[in-house]
């Protein structure tokens, strides 16, 4: 469980979360969305640990962040302009991001690849990757290891119909095993399928709820 006590953080002169108070529960998936700006980027930076705040406080699992814990555990986290290996493959980058967290069960590296339609065995580089395939990877990082919280940040970008669908199936079966799902989009309309709760976030606030029934 995810819980905001008036988080607030600005840059420079502009408040980019104002005073954001919410609970995100396990086993729900939430959508938000809004114009570019708006906050909603921000805030999956918050909760991730990326960014500190100006004011408020961010609690996982009812330990504050910054505080006791520096970073989410068990946290996947697919944003803008993630970090990739780009002369590894696909696979060696799994195996590096095991390494850094302790992990090598070599058998969670081949699923979560292929979950995302992505071919362990390939020795194609990152570097010549597409962006969906890049996107692809990104996902796997997220979802490797049964993260209790996913963060996701416009998932669906630069993906076919096909692969889309491919990774609402993997948002259901993450959100099925318990994991705190919060998926970020400009587009309301993508996060229906899914989304159990959609907020809707401008000017750093959260606007308006709908439960997605």
């Amino acid at each position: 469980m995810i819980q905001l006590q008036n988080v607030t953080k600005r840059i420079k002169e502009n408040t980019v979360l104002d005073n954001v108070s919410y609970t995100f529960k396990s086993g729900f998936v939430y959508g938000l969305y809004g114009q570019n700006g708006s906050g909603k980027t921000m805030l999956l930076r918050a909760i991730s640990g990326l960014i500190n705040l100006d004011s408020g406080s961010i609690f996982i699992d009812g330990e504050k962040l910054h505080d006791k814990i520096e970073f989410p555990p068990e946290t996947g986290i697919v944003i803008e302009n993630m970090e990739l290996l780009p002369e590894c493959s696909a696979k060696r980058n799994l195996q590096m991001l095991a390494k850094i967290k302790n992990i090598a069960d070599e058998k969670d590296i081949i699923f979560s690849l292929e979950r995302v339609g992505l071919d362990p065995d390939s020795d194609k580089k990152v570097k010549k990757f597409s962006l969906g395939m890049k996107q692809r990877l990104n996902i796997a990082q997220a979802i490797f290891e049964n993260q209790k919280i996913i963060l996701l940040d416009e998932p669906t970008n630069a993906l076919d119909e096909e692969a889309v669908q491919l990774i609402y199936k993997i948002i259901r079966e993450e959100k099925s095993r318990g994991a705190t799902i919060i998926v970020a989009t400009h587009h309301k309309e993508d996060l229906k399928e899914v989304c159990d709760v959609i907020l809707k976030i401008a000017e750093g606030k959260i606007v308006e709820k709908n439960e997605n029934k």
